[in-house]
């Protein structure tokens, strides 16, 4: 009988660490999720302020240097 309280005591643990373990997991999820959607907003701006660049350069006539000067400029080399 006290064998078997000890394996109940010692389930009950295992059971409560497994429990604290997958909310940390499921928080660590949650902020990689945000992060991923972050990098995806951004990147999808950068594309976009490439594409308005492109543009310019059909429509303006700038010199490829200064295009390539700039859409270097927009991702951060």
């Amino acid at each position: 009988m006290f064998q078997e309280e000890k394996n109940i005591d010692t389930l009950s643990q295992k059971v409560l660490e497994l429990i604290e373990k997958y909310q940390s997991l499921l928080t660590e999820n949650e902020m990689l999720r945000q992060e991923v959607i972050k990098a995806k907003a951004e990147a999808e701006a950068k594309n976009i302020q490439i594409a308005k660049l492109e543009k310019d350069l059909i429509y303006k006539g700038i010199g490829s240097d200064d295009l390539l000067s700039k859409i270097e400029a927009v991702l951060g080399k």
